[in-house]
């Protein structure tokens, strides 16, 4: 799909910008299990009960000793026995379930998917970008290699400040790849034998209050929620139906290459969509119907009055009639 977009020149491949999404896993919270003894949720809270001196512990008393321990959501200590890649998260809306975590790179020149991965939804996004801009990295020297066009080196990272961090912005640096990524607001910070890290995020901060930055910024706003918008919640794929990383990530590609389909779709017809473009059909019948009438009434209106000049004396025919002593002229039509 990246080449067919390459041909049409909507693969730039200079200015990427990455964001990430949770994704909520086809795995229930009740039914995770102990990583060391295999026990259930259940079982586990049973025996904690029983330890503390409940002889018959009731759900009240399970809830009441639940409610008291910290750390109980723990990835590390918690796993699900059908899909141990889904992991204990807090989704978008607040809620605690299993989940993975999926992220894109976008081309902020195009706004077509360059890269897709899906990774552990405990990951933070300073972790999941080192593995998501080399897959854009590797996308893009591919098409390359087969299109033969001139796909640009990527050369600017643009990301919120979910991805900030001293480490990522230095890497980057150290990379020649200049960051555009939002700072949080941390206060006084030291810098203690950590010039290049102090240098680099200086460089990003002063690039993201430029004009240049803001103006990337808000396009990251506009291009990367938009694929959200399509591929999760329009496409449906904010709940997985399939387990594992490999399966979710086969139905994300899926929906990500009919994305930049309808990119291509745009560029080619000006339609996105095969419903929409089945709809311009539809109405573009009414509209050549419409023009063809228009147009005959045009002739009809200009050619008439030379028709009927030339075969009026032809058509009218006066007769005389006697009725009586009166002498009538009257014409073939009666009037």
């Amino acid at each position: 799909m990246l080449q067919c977009l390459s041909t049409a020149g909507l693969v730039k491949g200079k200015t990427i910008g990455i964001d990430a999404t949770t994704l909520e896993a086809n795995a229930a919270l009740r039914s995770i299990v102990r990583r060391d003894s295999g026990e259930s949720y259940e079982e586990f809270l049973t025996k904690l009960a029983k330890a503390s001196g409940i002889g018959t512990p009731t759900r009240a008393d399970l809830a009441r000793i639940d409610r008291k321990r910290k750390k109980k959501g723990s990835n590390d200590d918690w796993t699900h026995p059908h899909d141990p890649d889904a992991k204990i998260t807090k989704m978008k809306d607040g809620r605690t379930h299993l989940a993975h975590k999926a992220e894109h790179a976008i081309d902020l020149d195009t706004g077509a998917i360059v890269g897709v991965t899906v990774q552990g939804a405990d990951e933070g996004d300073t972790t999941t970008i080192q593995k998501t801009l080399p897959e854009a990295a590797e996308q893009l020297e591919a098409v390359a290699a087969v299109t033969d066009d001139a796909v640009a080196v990527i050369e600017e990272v643009v990301a919120d400040k979910g991805y900030h961090s001293r480490t990522t912005v230095h890497d980057l640096e150290t990379l020649e790849i200049r960051t555009y990524i939002s700072e949080p607001d941390r206060g006084p910070q030291s810098w203690t034998n950590q010039a290049a890290e102090r240098d680099a995020v200086y460089a990003n901060r002063r690039r993201i209050r430029g004009h240049r930055g803001q103006r990337l910024l808000r396009r990251r706003g506009e291009l990367l929620e938009r694929p959200c918008a399509h591929l999760y919640e329009t496409g449906g794929l904010r709940r997985a139906h399939v387990r594992g990383h490999e399966n979710v990530l086969k139905r994300l590609f899926v929906h990500a290459g009919a994305f930049n389909l309808g990119l291509w779709m745009r560029k080619l017809f000006g339609v996105g969509t095969p419903r929409s473009l089945q709809g311009r059909v539809v109405a573009l019948c009414p509209m050549i119907a419409t023009l063809w009438a228009l147009i005959d009434a045009v002739i009809t209106a200009v050619w008439s009055p030379l028709r009927s000049q030339a075969i009026r004396p032809s058509l009218v025919r006066i007769s005389r009639r006697r009725i009586g002593a009166v002498t009538i002229r009257t014409c073939t039509t009666g009037c």
